[in-house]
């Protein structure tokens, strides 16, 4: 094996990254040494690849590798290791937990309170090789492709955030037309539910949320979302408030249009404080409300890998796009472009 190996890297604190040549990572005695099969771009690495003000912000060690997102076969393992082997075929948890904080020690490691994250607080796996702690080394069924292997770690989002409750038989209605809101949109189906609405502004994205079954489709620029919502349900409501888009809108929409006594899943990250009717929209309803922040370790991961693994669940057709590595550019154009003409983009070093 060489040395050296292709890596995109955040080489600078300004707008857009490069394609260099990098050592490939010395592993810990707790680490693996993984040869990267396929990568995905989230929205992450669209905000550090941009670099906004959460980027400027957030991302401290420059130069970084980025990406977080993989699927790989493990090619060399540390000292410390004692369940993954060479040969394995895994993807990450890209939340890497501390072990030792109170929040870990009781069963919730996915909110670590010293947690970091692979491609944003430590190399990343937009590269031919990566390393990564055995802890959040997941080993993947061989025969889920590597570009469904790869989109595994915001699927969970949309697993966790969808079934944090049984949604069978009931009224979904899901804010956001992102990949994971698509993803969401699937599990809600499979999940059994009983109608799904979705509310985006893409019409790219809208159609694939119909593949992913979808029941209706609403588009926030042209349509009435609460008249829609309101005459479906009798003026109840419905029973299931998916925010997968955290927007000011997204959010005084779902307290209005979630029923006494529903559920509000919140996922999406607003871009700042938000306000909303408390009273009217929570305490006097009676509402749920569950922060939803990555996945649940290690619960959410099994859920996921065997809706793939028994084919329960088709995510191609949020997978749109797949390119080389060196193609990174053209990847990130497709996720920025509006309006939206790509669901997941998926590279392969």
């Amino acid at each position: 094996m060489s040395e050296k190996m292709k890596a995109i890297v955040k080489t600078k604190r300004d707008v857009g990254a490069e394609l260099v040549e990098v050592d490939v990572p010395k592993i810990k005695p707790d680490q693996v040494l993984v040869k990267v099969r396929a990568t995905s771009i989230c929205g992450t690495d669209v905000h550090i690849y941009e670099w906004n003000e959460w980027a400027q912000g957030r991302i401290k060690n420059i130069p970084q590798t980025m990406g977080h997102e993989f699927a790989g076969e493990v090619l060399e393992v540390g000292s410390q290791v004692t369940k993954i082997k060479v040969g394995d075929y895994i993807s990450a948890e890209t939340h890497i937990p501390c072990m030792d904080c109170i929040q870990c020690l009781t069963g919730q490691a996915h909110i670590c309170r010293n947690l970091k994250i692979l491609g944003v607080d430590c190399d990343g796996c937009f590269a031919e090789y990566a390393a990564i702690p055995e802890i959040v080394a997941w080993k993947n069924d061989k025969a889920i492709p590597p570009e469904f292997a790869s989109v595994q770690e915001p699927l969970g989002n949309a697993v966790y955030c969808t079934l944090v409750e049984p949604v069978t038989g009931k009224h979904v209605l899901i804010f956001g037309d992102g990949p994971t809101g698509l993803f969401a949109t699937g599990v809600a189906r499979v999940g059994g539910a009983g109608q799904i609405y979705i509310v985006g502004r893409h019409p790219f994205r809208l159609d694939i949320a119909k593949k992913m079954g979808a029941d209706v489709l609403i588009n926030d620029k042209t349509d009435d979302v609460e008249k829609i919502i309101m005459d479906a349900t009798s003026g109840v409501g419905v029973d299931v408030i998916l925010d997968m888009a955290g927007t000011q809108r997204a959010i005084d929409l779902g307290f209005k249009l979630v029923r006494k006594g529903g559920r509000y899943s919140a996922f999406g990250v607003a871009s700042g404080p938000v306000q909303w009717d408390y009273n009217n929209g929570v305490v006097f309803k009676g509402v749920t409300i569950y922060g939803i922040n990555g996945r649940l370790m290690y619960d959410t991961w099994f859920k996921l890998a065997n809706l793939l693994r028994y084919k329960k669940l088709d995510i191609s057709p949020v997978v749109t796009h797949k390119l080389p590595l060196k193609d990174f550019e053209k990847g990130f154009s497709l996720m920025t472009t509006r309006p939206k003409v790509s669901g997941k983009v998926v590279l392969f070093p």
